[in-house]
């Protein structure tokens, strides 16, 4: 009989006689003795299930740590992209794969996948690593070739600057598994200094993971011959359900994804679409916004009293931030996807990530206190779930394509307050419109050229 995944993964804990390492004896790479290797399947929050490898040689000294994750891969990949500026984002934890690769541009220090052993280590430690590595070996590089450790002690300076942070610099961190994290000091409000993205990985990628045969290649969809459906208007094309041909991003077998234009009454046009993978059962729901950047941002407010407050519909599009003032919350435009749900529904998803995200980080050695203020925190979002306590949800998009609805419309709704604004240049750069050129775009391009015939005839 199998056994359960809930036996193999056991929580930590010290009154578990049962989560015992398992100790097997196997080869030193140092110095080719046996040493002892000891595996231990647990489980903890976030990464839900993890194997802890240890290795220690009795003959050497030699040790290596290691963890894998013993989760399946993320449907995407993920990428994190964070600024260091002081002391505490130091001290910032940082899980990642054996996958996953590392970038500093200021040190033009690049980090490759399988490169290093998946590790939970902090962000001093990704460079400490990186700072113990190249030291080894210096005094007989110093006597075999000089001018090659003079450059590694150069590089070595500028490593020291940035553990010193005599520099401000960025880590980016690329993981294809989308098993990797870096902490989020303060998990009730916007992180200004990290940027998280999920991607959809590149086949180059995919055989990295040995989800597709090294021998795959990128399909080429062959144009159907079947003609194209015929519409007078876009009225008419909101009437059909479009189907397009892709492959299933849990495991690239051919799926469809279904699409289709509605509208929402009093609001504008979105696009709702669905993936449903005959293959596995993966299934996933997107909404986007089917309208143009508006011209103004939009600020909407809602005060939650009861339960027609919780039921309204809600569209938070990409671009959206969320924030509650009573609890002080802010949930940055990334932080969650887009998605057309109720009041009801956006409040409890604000509430399963920040329990996820604090939860991997409020382990057993965390402070009592820490633990208590997140918990705490986690219940007053109940309580206004429970409608024990009323509360204001502010919903800020610079492209003005979220929305709630009107108890009232077409009157004014008392507890519903929509404000528009005119964009900051810094909103308009993060949407892309600052370079974006939608009158006499064809000049450009004639001046351009005329400057080349001139240059060319001189």
């Amino acid at each position: 009989m199998a056994a359960n995944s809930d036996d193999i993964y056991r929580a930590l804990s010290a009154d578990d006689a049962a989560a015992a390492p398992m100790c097997v004896e196997s080869m030193c790479m140092n110095c080719e003795e046996n040493g002892e290797t000891r595996l231990m399947c647990t489980s903890i929050p976030y990464y839900k299930a993890v194997i802890l490898i240890s290795f220690e040689c009795p003959h050497c000294g030699f040790k290596n740590n290691e963890i894998q994750s013993g989760e399946a891969v993320q449907e995407h990949g993920t990428e994190i992209v964070l600024r260091v500026k002081e002391q505490p984002d130091l001290r910032r934890q940082v899980v990642k794969s054996e996958y996953a690769s590392i970038e500093i541009p200021e040190l033009e220090l690049n980090i490759p996948s399988k490169s290093q052993p998946g590790e939970i280590t902090t962000v001093e430690g990704v460079l400490s690593r990186v700072k113990c590595g190249l030291s080894q070996d210096q005094e007989a590089r110093r006597k075999l070739d000089p001018e090659s450790a003079e450059q590694i002690d150069r590089f070595i300076e500028r490593l020291d600057d940035c553990l010193e942070l005599k520099t401000t610099w960025t880590l980016k961190l690329r993981d294809p598994t989308g098993n990797c994290f870096i902490q989020n000091p303060d998990v009730r409000h916007v992180d200004p200094r990290c940027i998280v993205a999920h991607y959809h990985r590149p086949l180059l990628e995919d055989k990295l993971l040995g989800l597709v045969g090294d021998d795959e290649e990128e399909e080429v969809e062959a144009a159907e011959e079947t003609p194209a459906p015929e519409w007078n208007s876009f009225e008419d094309a909101k009437g059909e359900v479009l189907h397009f041909p892709t492959n299933c991003p849990n495991c690239r077998a051919p799926a469809v994804v279904n699409m289709k234009p509605t509208d929402i009454p009093f609001f504008q046009t979105v696009i709702i679409m669905s993936l449903a993978c005959e293959n596995c059962g993966h299934k996933s729901n997107e909404v986007k916004s089917g309208g143009a950047t508006r011209d103004h941002g939009c600020r909407l407010s809602v005060r939650v009293e009861n339960e027609l407050d919780l039921a309204r519909d809600v569209l938070k599009s990409d671009t959206c931030s969320l924030e509650i003032p009573e609890l002080e919350l802010q949930v940055g435009q990334g932080a969650l996807c887009s998605r057309f749900t109720t009041v009801e529904g956006l409040l409890t998803a604000t509430k399963d990530q920040l329990d996820v995200q604090s939860a991997f980080f409020m382990g057993d050695s965390a402070k009592t206190d820490e633990k208590n203020v997140v918990q705490e925190f986690l219940t007053k979002i109940d309580d206004i779930i429970a409608l024990r306590t009323p509360a204001t949800i502010v919903l800020d998009d610079p492209a003005g394509n979220s929305y709630i609805q009107s108890l009232s419309a077409p009157l004014e709704d008392e507890r519903l307050k929509k404000e528009f604004y005119v964009r900051s240049f810094d909103q308009n750069e993060e949407l892309g419109l600052n370079d974006m050129k939608v009158e006499n775009y064809g000049e450009l391009d004639t001046l351009a050229e005329e400057e080349s015939e001139e240059t060319n005839e001189q």
